[in-house]
């Protein structure tokens, strides 16, 4: 039997738990006989503390997986047959910025939407593109998992600005709404799909099966009549109308309350805000709680309050795809993958979020055509911004980044823009290399 060699860029996340989990759970399909966890120097203590939880994890499981750990990306890149990547540029101080400064200027600000999502990515594919660089020297034929946020947009710079073909990016939210779609059916999970399509954090339920029969009609009542919710733990659950879910007619995420519910979450992230609180603030109080478990050796599971970090369901998301891929399942998830023409009204080449056929050479986009009316614009709008977010993040240009800030949905202002622009940029100075002559010139404006 085939043996795989796995490697995990970001070991030392607290989310790593939920992978060795998952890994664990599915030996049986997909035996790792070699799991590397990297990280990088600031991220060295947390690194050990995570190695030590999965190899207790591990011999409690009673399998023969190694774990080993480095600083060394190169070296536990060398003839890997899976990379996944989870990493945050900057850590959750990064994060924080990312959130405060939009609210100071009353604006969303969140980690992967609006300006702090666009800044996310501008610091993350510089170094995205680093690590695939090493691929193709180091592992040439290994598929790069990718669940680094914005996912999407990640995927996006990927697939259209460089020559790696194998890169999907996953997130847990479709996953998290096909279980609480199974919830709301009173079903087992096995026995449902959701058909989706759209965009990573603006992803559409086009379509329900329950047995391969449509109750999307069913689900859409449900959810209007009895409140039925499909939220997540990092997002506050703000109920949506029977006439806004039976005028969209397809299931919203979690996410779109960003968009279509806008004035009610900035009220409330405002008020927070005031306090001093952000999301960042608590995932930084959660983490901390997290690793002092970690640390408890006599745990040798994941603990339940991983779920407070938001990251439910990941392993169920990552490591199904990963075992897809190589026992070419043929079965059908949700990734980030290039659109092939699935979603009619977008780019041939554009990453998209899309139900897909998973097989070994990796996803196959099921034919969506188009979104309904409510989806389409929103969608299209979104898409100019990822794509010039990607512009901006390989030319480092000032106004390719004020052009792509002012046309996200949560901006659309250029006074604005220009203030939360200029901030963002001062904050992730050292974060943002490819900006280093913008911000040298922006610190000499008047």
């Amino acid at each position: 039997m085939k043996t795989y060699k796995i490697v995990t860029i970001g070991g030392g996340s607290s989310y790593t738990p939920e992978l060795i989990e998952g890994f664990i759970k599915r030996y049986a399909e997909l035996p790792v006989r070699e799991l590397w966890l990297v990280d990088i120097e600031e991220g060295k203590e947390k690194l050990n503390i995570i190695t030590k939880l999965a190899e207790r994890m591990v011999k409690k499981a009673g399998i023969p997986m190694e774990i080993h750990s480095t600083l060394n990306r190169r070296e536990a890149l060398k003839d890997a047959d899976f990379v996944t990547t989870q990493f945050r540029v900057g850590g959750l101080h990064a994060r924080s910025l990312d959130e405060s400064i939009p609210l100071s200027h009353g604006l969303i600000g969140q980690e992967t939407n609006g300006a702090g999502g666009m800044f996310k990515a501008l610091r993350t594919i510089p170094v995205i593109f680093e690590i695939l660089k090493d691929c193709e020297e180091l592992c040439p034929n290994a598929f790069v998992v990718n669940f680094t946020n914005p996912a999407g947009l990640v995927t996006e710079a990927v697939l259209n600005h460089t020559s790696w073909e194998r890169f999907i990016g996953v997130c847990n939210l479709p996953y998290g709404m096909e279980v609480g779609v199974s919830k709301i059916l009173e079903a087992e999970k096995s026995r449902v799909r959701v058909h989706m399509a759209g965009l990573n954090h603006m992803v559409f339920g086009l379509d329900v099966f329950l047995d391969g029969v449509s109750v999307k009609r069913d689900v859409l009542e449900k959810m209007a009549t009895e409140s039925e919710s499909l939220n997540m733990k990092n997002i506050m659950d703000l109920p949506w109308s029977p006439e806004f879910l039976r005028g969209l007619d397809a299931i919203p995420c979690a996410y779109h309350r960003y968009y279509f519910q806008k004035d009610q979450m900035l009220s409330h992230m405002l008020e927070d805000f005031k306090t001093g609180e952000t999301r960042a603030s608590q995932v930084m109080a959660v983490e901390e709680d997290l690793f002092r478990k970690y640390q408890d050796e006599d745990l040798a599971d994941k603990p339940k309050e991983l779920e407070l970090r938001g990251g439910a369901f990941y392993s169920d998301a990552a490591v199904n795809l990963i075992s897809s891929i190589a026992n070419d399942k043929r079965d059908i998830q949700v990734v980030n993958t290039r659109n092939k023409g699935a979603i009619a009204s977008l780019p041939f080449d554009a990453a998209v979020e899309v139900s897909s056929i998973i097989t070994k050479d990796g996803p196959v986009p099921l034919a969506t055509g188009l979104l309904p009316a409510a989806a389409e614009g929103i969608v299209q709008q979104l898409k100019s911004f990822e794509r010039l977010t990607v512009k901006a993040a390989l030319s480092g240009k000032y106004e390719d980044a004020y052009v792509a800030m002012v046309t996200n949905p949560l901006v659309q202002s250029e006074h604005l823009g220009r203030k939360v622009l200029d901030d963002l940029l001062l904050a992730h100075e050292k974060h943002l290399p490819a900006f280093k002559e913008t911000i040298e010139a922006l610190r000499k404006r008047p």
